[in-house]
C-alpha cells in the first residue's frame, strides 16, 4: 500500500483517449485518461460510470443536454445513459475514472478510439 500522485502518473502517458488503469478496488478499476475534443455516442447497459475532472473542464453530452464538469469536480453516468464526453478549445482535460472491471469502453459501440486493454501505470 502507497499513496498514489495523480499528477504524476498524467504524466506518464500522453496519448489521449486512452485509459490506464492506476488501480483496483474490489471489482471496480481506477482509471485516467486524458481527452481532447469529441469522443463517441455511446451507453453502458448493466454499469455505471464516474468521471472525476483532475484538470480543465469536461464537457458531458447527454441527448438532452450538457453538463459541465469543472475541475476538482465529479459526474456519475448511470446505467443505461447515452453519452458522450468532449472537452473544448482544443483543451487537453485530464480525468479519473472508476468503473467496474467488465465495463466496455465504448459499451456496445465498436469505433476506431475503442481500447479492450488498458494498460498499468
Amino acid at each position: 500500500m502507497k499513496a498514489i500522485n495523480i499528477k504524476d502518473k498524467h504524466a506518464a502517458f500522453s496519448k489521449q483517449w486512452q485509459p490506464h488503469r492506476i488501480a483496483m478496488v474490489d471489482d471496480m478499476q481506477v482509471i485516467l485518461a486524458k481527452i481532447k475534443g469529441e469522443f463517441v455516442w455511446h451507453s453502458h447497459e448493466n454499469e455505471d460510470e464516474l468521471f472525476q475532472v483532475t484538470k480543465g473542464t469536461l464537457y458531458m453530452q447527454f441527448r438532452d443536454r450538457t453538463e459541465i464538469v469543472k475541475e476538482g469536480e465529479f459526474i456519475v453516468v448511470p446505467k443505461g445513459v447515452e453519452h458522450n464526453p468532449m472537452t473544448k478549445n482544443d483543451e487537453e482535460v485530464h480525468i479519473m475514472l472508476f468503473e467496474k472491471l467488465n465495463t466496455a469502453h465504448t459499451g456496445k459501440v465498436k469505433h476506431e478510439r475503442t481500447q479492450t486493454e488498458y494498460p498499468e501505470i
